[in-house]
């Protein structure tokens, strides 16, 4: 581990297990994030996720600019409730010191997406290990695929194994493989994910009011279940919107040696 923190760390792209699935993980530059983006096939500018360890999560979020009738008390309890189920996503309003080509504009809220594995994954550990050696505190983060601009596919694939990554992205400059020990044990860990990209929660925004809860919005139906969410944001005291297009589009697609089910 310490070596490839140390590679990620001086501007290598590493392609790691990231809970139930794998992803391409480097340092937040924007010249790193623009190269990872082109070898996706998406636009150079495309703006980027972040990740991090646990525990610098919620330095990542402007906590003085949610909207009326959210506390941040609700939303901590909701993003504790949901990583420890596993892998998640959470875009919020952002702080100011975040670069702007890993913040969007969203109807004058400037806000970062934030994409943890869980509290349980050992990639923490490599999260943490490759700040010891940065002055970041976050790093960026995004599925390890082609986009299907680049493909013309109608979804992109999801790896939840290192074996069909390797010949595809291991000879790309700059990138290099970490496997994990068992592929399919990691998988098993999260029995209430699919092996596809995170959900992602907004809370810099709310949904139409229903009832006395505030309704956080649900960009993105990904890995978890919609009725584990609903029971853990119920438990922090909130409501659940789905945005118009965020339910899951496509069944799950793996590309291991396996076909999943369907969501």
């Amino acid at each position: 581990m310490d070596v490839a923190a140390h590679a990620v760390a001086l501007g290598g792209i590493a392609c790691y297990g990231f809970a139930n699935i794998y992803v391409f993980g480097t340092r937040p530059t924007e010249s790193l994030v623009r190269y990872v983006n082109l070898v996706k096939g998406r636009p150079a500018d495309q703006t980027g996720s972040v990740v991090t360890t646990p525990e610098r999560i919620l330095a990542l979020f402007d906590w003085n600019r949610l909207p009326d009738g959210l506390d941040a008390a609700r939303v901590r309890k909701l993003i504790a409730g949901l990583l420890e189920l596993g892998p998640f996503g959470f875009r919020g309003p952002a702080r100011d010191y975040l670069p702007h080509y890993l913040t969007q504009d969203d109807n004058g809220v400037r806000t970062v997406q934030v994409v943890s594995p869980g509290f349980a994954c050992p990639s923490n550990n490599f999260f943490a290990k490759v700040l010891e050696y940065t002055t970041d505190s976050y790093l960026y983060g995004t599925s390890a695929n082609r986009s299907r601009r680049l493909t013309g596919a109608d979804d992109e694939p999801v790896h939840h194994r290192l074996a069909p990554l390797q010949p595809e992205f291991g000879r790309v400059p700059g990138f290099f493989m970490l496997g994990q020990a068992d592929d399919d044990a990691a998988r098993r860990r999260y029995p209430h994910h699919e092996p596809m990209s995170a959900t992602v929660l907004s809370f810099h925004k709310l949904g139409p009011a229903d009832g006395s809860r505030p309704r956080v919005v649900v960009e993105r139906h990904g890995s978890l279940a919609l009725d584990q969410l609903r029971a853990v944001a119920e438990n922090a005291g909130l409501g659940l919107h789905l945005a118009p297009g965020a339910q899951r589009r496509l069944e799950p697609r793996v590309y291991g040696n396996e076909a999943l089910r369907a969501a």
